[in-house]
């Protein structure tokens, strides 16, 4: 597969919360993941494992969210995607309890392939604005 299929894959599948358990095709054992949180850039090591994991509890907080893809690019061996993601909030999330109203994420993130796999990611995630839609939720 192409570095194009392997993510497109990936969000079909795996990051869409269809199927997380498919990350052990699509990711290597140990990836690399970049994440800014407040401008401050966080390096963890995560498996296909840990992922499915990660995204079962979107399923959970979120319920079956919808997410579309808003801009995609490659370049080599890497690929750039942003996205929008739209789920209910029905589970708790960082000490939120649910109020059944709206939530949107909005995301972007470079994939690096190697070896058809993902082999590291770079992510930006609007954790602000998600922080205000739980808050402003948790006031209606």
């Amino acid at each position: 597969m192409t570095p194009e299929q392997i993510v497109k894959k990936f969000f079909e599948e795996v990051r869409s919360g269809k199927n997380p358990d498919y990350a052990t095709e699509l990711m290597a054992d140990k990836v690399m993941a970049h994440q800014v949180i407040s401008e401050e850039e966080i390096t963890v090591i995560r498996t296909p494992k840990d992922y499915s994991d990660h995204v079962k509890e979107m399923v959970d907080a979120y319920g079956n969210f919808s997410l579309e893809i808003q801009e995609f690019m490659v370049q080599d061996k890497k690929v750039y995607v942003r996205w929008k993601q739209v789920g209910t909030h029905v589970g708790e999330v960082d000490g939120y309890q649910p109020t059944s109203l709206p939530v949107i994420e909005i995301a972007s993130a470079v994939y690096r392939i190697e070896d058809e796999k993902i082999a590291e990611y770079w992510i930006q995630i609007d954790r602000a604005g998600i922080e205000i839609q739980l808050n402003r939720n948790k006031s209606n």
